[in-house]
């Protein structure tokens, strides 16, 4: 059976790079980044080996914490259009084996939308991928909107993934705990995921599937927390966000694709998939920060039928990517 994985990341010696300097804004993240390093770094031979090992067929490769969004607008451009070019010479060295979401410099988001063009039309990638938010801001803000247009015109996905939050948030709601129990409590221990939700819950209640019938939006780590509190959030909005065209729940159905990434458990799968059924959700690993045999496992293991096994491992995907 044909795997292909989602949320599968890697990084460039340009984005490398500008973290060491100083671009990257010098973020926590950089230490924990860096001890993957050399995976980040590596779309040949040993990660070839690796996702052989666990029978990946194909990973969608994006840029994880590059940290762009704190670059000044000329050199965040040069480091998002280098790193596409990076994942675009993966791809033709190994098109059976790999494809990939364009990174793009939102602070100007006219000139990220021409970007996100190029990475379709000319180096064939499959969408693009946000890592939270763009210098504190949600992608509900009118400024956003060319991302928004270009992606449905296009008919590609935007892929919604996590980053740290902004230092404020970290400062105030993670901070005063030893060590580096505060950055993990803010990021994969808890922190992105309910800030993802909570971006993901943004974009419906501001109205933009309303604005954007045909936009599809995907998230990771078992939908973020929203499968377990979309009903409760439905209720809440039936009364408050009465501009809405449609109930909350609606939206997150339709308009919303969700992965395994980092996540192995059952009881989350369960309720992902009682919540929006078994054609939007899709496997990942989030390797190289969760082990693709982990992932592959997991997989194996799901109670559920053939058919189901099978839109889950690559036909969801094949189909939402155009593979």
């Amino acid at each position: 059976m044909r795997i292909i994985a989602l949320e599968e990341h890697m990084t460039t010696p340009g984005i490398v790079n500008s973290s060491s300097d100083g671009q990257g804004g010098g973020l926590p993240a950089n230490a924990f980044i860096r001890s993957f390093e050399a995976k980040l770094l590596d779309v040949g031979a040993g990660r070839l080996a690796d996702m052989d090992a666990s029978g990946i067929s194909m990973q969608v490769l994006s840029i994880s914490a590059s940290l762009i969004d704190k670059m000044e607008p000329p050199a965040a451009r040069a480091v998002a259009c280098d790193a596409n070019d990076v994942m675009a010479a993966a791809v033709q060295a190994h098109p059976d084996r790999f494809a990939a979401f364009a990174t793009l410099a939102l602070q100007e988001p006219e000139k990220a939308a021409a970007e996100l063009e190029r990475c379709i039309h000319r180096l064939k990638f499959k969408g693009v991928m946000v890592n939270g938010t763009i210098n504190g801001q949600f992608l509900d803000d009118p400024k956003f909107t060319p991302l928004f247009e270009t992606a449905e015109a296009l008919d590609v996905p935007i892929y919604l993934h996590p980053a740290p939050p902004p230092k404020p948030i970290m400062d105030a709601y993670f901070g005063g705990l030893s060590g580096q129990l505060g950055f993990a409590l803010g990021t994969a221990g808890w922190g992105w995921h309910v800030e993802t939700g909570l971006h993901c819950l943004r974009l419906m209640i501001t109205g933009v599937f309303d604005r954007f019938p045909k936009l599809k939006i995907i998230i990771g780590h078992m939908g973020e927390n929203l499968p377990f509190s979309i009903a409760r959030a439905q209720a809440v909005f039936e009364r408050m966000a009465s501009s809405l065209k449609r109930p909350v729940g609606e939206y997150f159905r339709d308009h919303f694709y969700l992965t395994t990434s980092g996540y192995f458990t059952n009881p989350p799968f369960h309720c992902m998939l009682d919540v929006v059924g078994a054609d939007h959700i899709l496997f990942s690993v989030d390797y190289p920060f969760s082990p693709n045999a982990v992932g592959r496992k997991f997989l194996d293991s799901l109670p559920v039928s053939t058919e189901i096994m099978e839109k889950i491992a690559h036909r969801n995907a094949e189909k939402l990517l155009k593979l």
